[in-house]
């Protein structure tokens, strides 16, 4: 959710505009403080503007007493008309306008419905409302709301719409390019705790990472290679390193990330919001793909890692909504590897650990018919004698003796 904060002088102007909608039939009003509410329900603007310009004093010295905010929810948040009023209303208290007078229009005049709030910043003394750092504590509070109601985070949304993501395809050329236009990004959008994580959500993208460990002149180095892949998961390109993409898509911006990623993931609670929805499209499912086209109906993908005989040995998954990527393993043993393997592959033989089968040698007797132990025998020494492990040391070269003269 994007908030818009105007200021300005002209009350009427900014009424006439919303009431010019309601008019119109694109928009209606939600709610009203502390204003008196027409007894048909019906706002005119020669009433409205009585009773805000009775609020305001004779004298004040705030050069621009309006003020006009948007809210505008993303186009994929879906929310009933009582929802957008409160939201409105939480947004105003919070932002410290819970006692003034302010209207919220609903305005539907485009696919993306969203409100528009119009109030004073004025108080009934004279006195401005604080306006210190107005933008930061907006956004703030968007992002409070955003996690109560389930929006999609304004960050996201309005980052989307000026990168808008695509995958990467070699076809088109200039891979390094299009892989920075889209690693950016995610890594700005999403949150996410460990390289397989990241991983998997740039497979989204048809993106492979890997990393690349050494050592150059005696130091050690840690470093990241991108590689554009076809719809299989193949690489298509030569790799490029981090370092032609820019620093955050390094080893050292990716570990800033995930230690971000996991504080932020544990004071929201998300992992336990998203339990019982999966639990259910997990029960609900048929199979695999009625699994993944749940999922698509609740914002969030599924990647699942196969091995070459198409065993399940790893689950992801990726929460659109909030951004955020999780393996199966974070979640609950419910949404493991092997609980999909056994789910989606019934005939797939369990995994069971089999210890390999080595030749246990005989035991040694001495002349008294106890066993001797030893560093190979299956008995386990008894205390005070030999030590499990015992440390084997070489044996003592011996010294050769040194011959003088001609050797023959």
């Amino acid at each position: 959710m994007v908030a818009k904060i105007s200021t300005g002088k002209d009350l009427y102007g900014a009424l006439a505009y919303n009431q010019t909608k309601v008019e119109e039939g694109h928009a209606k009003i939600l709610d009203a403080n502390l204003l008196p509410y027409p007894e048909d329900g019906r706002f005119r603007m020669g009433e409205t503007m009585e009773a805000f310009t009775a609020w305001l004093p004779s004298h004040y010295r705030t050069e621009k007493p309006v003020i006009h905010i948007s809210l505008n929810p993303h186009p994929d948040d879906v929310l009933t008309d009582g929802q957008l009023a409160a939201i409105g209303r939480e947004y105003m208290e919070k932002l410290g306008y819970g006692n003034q007078p302010f209207l919220i229009f609903k305005h539907t005049d485009i696919d993306r419905h969203h409100i528009h709030i119009v109030s004073l910043r004025v108080d009934s003394g004279g006195r401005k409302i604080s306006d210190r750092f107005e933008h930061r504590r907006s956004k703030e509070i968007t992002g409070q709301l955003e996690q109560k109601y389930r929006l999609h985070p304004a960050e996201g949304q309005k980052k989307a719409e000026e990168w808008k993501l695509r995958p990467v395809d070699a076809a088109k050329g200039d891979i390094r390019r299009q892989i920075a236009d889209t690693v950016k990004p995610l890594l700005k959008l999403y949150r996410f705790q460990s390289m397989g994580e990241f991983r998997a959500l740039l497979s989204l993208y048809n993106i492979g990472m890997e990393e690349v460990r050494g050592e150059a002149g005696g130091r050690a180095y840690h470093g990241i290679v991108y590689t554009a892949l076809d719809a299989d998961g193949n690489k298509v390109a030569t790799p490029i390193k981090s370092a032609r993409l820019g620093k955050i898509t390094g080893a050292e911006g990716l570990q800033r990330r995930m230690e971000w990623s996991a504080s932020r993931i544990r004071a929201d609670g998300c992992r336990e919001r998203l339990r019982p929805p999966l639990a259910g499209a997990l029960q609900a499912a048929r199979d695999e793909a009625d699994f993944r086209r749940r999922l698509a109906v609740m914002n969030m993908d599924l990647v699942l890692r196969r091995n070459e005989s198409g065993r399940i040995y790893g689950v992801t998954f990726i929460d659109h909504t909030s951004r955020t990527v999780l393996n199966g393993s974070r979640l609950g043993k419910e949404f493991s590897a092997n609980v999909l393997e056994a789910r989606f592959n019934p005939q797939s033989e369990p995994v069971c650990k089999v210890q390999p089968h080595v030749a246990t040698p005989e035991p040694e007797t001495g002349t008294d018919g106890k066993v001797l132990g030893g560093l190979l025998s299956v008995i386990e020494p008894e205390t005070g004698a030999v030590p499990r492990y015992p440390r084997l040391h070489k044996p003592d070269k011996k010294k050769r003796r040194r011959r003088y003269g001609r050797q023959d």
